[in-house]
């Protein structure tokens, strides 16, 4: 099983996993002696919340809701809940850590999207991270969660915060528009060459043409494109795409271009983004650890130490030292990291 992010060998590694004889009742029990009383033994609800998988905690919640949900018939008292309870305990983004890990991932996705469209502007990078870096498949169940949660579908609400060739982008996504078993050398060659003359080889850049080409493109056939147009070239069409366009299509055209070459390497450039220069993007940095810690962390955090020549943990421990993140928050994206 590889960690090198060869396209062929690629592997998922999650940094967490199921807990072995994991028992419900026993931890929606500890939980409540955590947050009971005066004070909360924030580091109790860490060891449990940070080391169970997500069905795991969904358990837990249904274990906690059972046990001290019950209210007396006429009482005015509310049933407990865990995730309130959390919300009632907790803040800051120790809190966001904690209630992103506590949703389903696709619902915790949903909620990210709704908040990058909600209010005045629209955070384009995280419509590009989180629609532009998954299979197909994985996006389905993030736009049933958001109409489910909003009432409203995905799509539309995208095309309402969305314009041009960017729009059409991602409603690519949206749609798996993408062919994830065509691969047709003669036809790479052929779409590298169109590539060619609708940036590099001409005056302005027909930007459609890209978002065409590459929001059809399957992952292997993609990777011929890309081969076909360095030949043309001699440039990557990372190079290409930077020095032809700018702003969230650049973005969203080279997020898909990254993850079709290797998919850890791309989440870790965004995590050392969200660290890098004053100030920590603590959305960004909560966001790609909590929805990627089950799925493939493992892998990012191998790219981010060859891509950056320290660990992924010791650049979060720095960041406590340079008081960008501390205490509970730090200790709870620590048991997420795993091991150095």
């Amino acid at each position: 099983m590889s960690l090198s992010g060869d396209m062929e060998e690629y592997a998922e590694v999650p940094t967490v996993v199921p807990a072995a004889n994991f028992d419900a009742v026993a931890d929606a029990h500890a939980l409540r002696a955590a947050m009971k009383g005066f004070g909360t033994d924030e580091q109790v609800i860490i060891d449990i919340l940070c080391q169970r998988s997500n069905a795991q905690r969904q358990a837990i919640t249904e274990a906690y809701k059972k046990e001290f949900g019950r209210v007396e018939e006429g009482s005015n008292k509310k049933p407990r809940d865990l995730i309130a309870d959390l919300k009632s305990e907790l803040g800051g983004n120790f809190e966001n850590v904690i209630i992103g890990l506590m949703l389903p991932t696709d619902e915790y996705c949903a909620k990210q999207l709704y908040k990058a469209m909600k209010g005045i502007g629209t955070s384009d990078d995280v419509l590009v991270e989180i629609l532009c870096s998954r299979p197909y498949d994985e996006i389905v169940q993030i736009a049933a969660a958001y109409e489910k949660l909003y009432g409203s579908s995905l799509e539309a609400d995208i095309q309402g915060d969305t314009s041009g060739p960017f729009q059409r982008l991602l409603v690519m996504a949206l749609q798996g528009l993408r062919d994830n078993y065509a691969y047709d050398p003669a036809k790479a060659e052929e779409q590298a060459q169109i590539l060619y003359n609708a940036g590099e080889g001409t005056v302005g850049t027909d930007e459609n043409a890209f978002v065409e080409i590459l929001g059809h493109a399957g992952q292997r056939h993609a990777y011929l494109i890309f081969q076909e147009y360095k030949k043309i070239s001699g440039k990557t069409i990372e190079q290409a795409m930077e020095s032809e366009m700018s702003g969230e299509l650049l973005h969203g055209l080279l997020a898909m271009v990254k993850t079709v070459h290797n998919r850890p390497a791309y989440f870790a450039e965004r995590l050392e983004a969200a660290m890098k220069g004053l100030g920590t993007d603590d959305d960004a940095l909560i966001r790609i650890i909590v929805s990627r810690c089950e799925i493939d962390l493992a892998n990012i955090k191998f790219e981010y130490e060859r891509m950056h020549g320290k660990t992924l943990l010791s650049a979060v421990k720095s960041e406590e030292e340079a008081g960008e993140t501390s205490g509970d928050y730090r200790n709870a994206l620590l048991a997420l990291i795993g091991s150095a």
